[in-house]
């Protein structure tokens, strides 16, 4: 990863670490644990979870690691860092949390498992960070990931508000082009192939994004990877991008009065040969 992607991905999720995941909107935790789940972490596994962010996926594998486990978590966010150890130190959970490249991680394996929970999709190089991860295994390790899969096109409709002001190169990992290798199944199990995993296998969970108003939505996007949009909006404009959101967001509430969205998650696994 450049510096300038490195700058900037740390800027925005630096600025996010305080409120993510924590605006009242189940979204990130029912996704990283699916992941976990899925992994299977045992007693006494060395696991590395890539991106940990503020730590929906290292808790629950530090705990199903223990006793015995060694659990790092990596970020690239030192504000995610910096409160996420804080929270697994008070948790009395043994965790290693650092500062670290999720395209080219300097930690020292073997691991029996890495998660890395919608993290690959934002690297320079994915097919490479997989072949990196890859080494990172024990023979007979396994690596699980979560990206995006189908999107609703009334959250697209919601977000659209967002395009007078993005540059076209700024790719919304929830609407992968076609021709990108996160815009299907085969295309991700393709990137694992090519890294030398096999055993290669894909699921998925439908999760719901729910807001009570307007103003939870606007507070949720500010507080995950959204976040780089509402930077590339002018302060002045903002208000107005919320009430052209709100209108749109009508269109979504349903029977209980909650407006939003479903998402589908692809999660994709894959084993080192032993």
């Amino acid at each position: 990863m450049t510096n300038d992607q490195r700058a900037v991905l740390a800027e925005v999720f630096d600025g996010a670490a305080a409120t993510y995941d924590a605006v009242g909107v189940s979204f990130f935790q029912p996704i990283a644990s699916g992941l976990v789940e899925a992994l299977a972490i045992r007693a006494g596994e060395h696991v590395l979870d890539i991106g940990c962010g503020r730590g929906a996926a290292l808790v629950p594998i530090a705990e199903a690691a223990t006793p015995g486990g060694r659990v790092v978590g990596i970020d690239l966010s030192p504000n995610m860092v910096a409160a996420t150890a804080a929270d697994v130190a008070a948790a009395g959970l043994d965790v290693e949390v650092r500062v670290d490249d999720a395209q080219n991680p300097a930690v020292t394996g073997p691991f029996d498992a890495i998660a890395a929970s919608l993290v690959l999709f934002f690297l320079p190089d994915p097919a490479e960070a997989l072949r990196t991860w890859h080494a990172l295994l024990r023979p007979g390790g396994r690596v699980g990931i979560s990206t995006f899969g189908d999107f609703s096109p009334a959250w697209h409709d919601v977000d659209a508000v967002f395009a007078p002001y993005l540059p076209p190169n700024l790719a919304d990992p929830r609407t992968q082009a076609a021709e990108s290798p996160f815009g299907s199944d085969l295309g991700v199990e393709q990137l694992f192939a090519t890294a030398g995993f096999d055993s290669i296998r894909t699921t998925h969970l439908t999760v719901e994004a729910r807001f009570d108003d307007a103003d939870q939505w606007y507070r949720w996007t500010r507080s995950q990877g959204q976040r780089r949009m509402w930077d590339l909006v002018p302060e002045s404009e903002r208000p107005d991008v919320i009430a052209e959101a709100a209108l749109r967001l009508e269109a979504t509430r349903d029977d209980s009065g909650r407006m939003g969205f479903d998402q589908v998650i692809r999660y994709t696994f894959g084993d080192r040969p032993g």
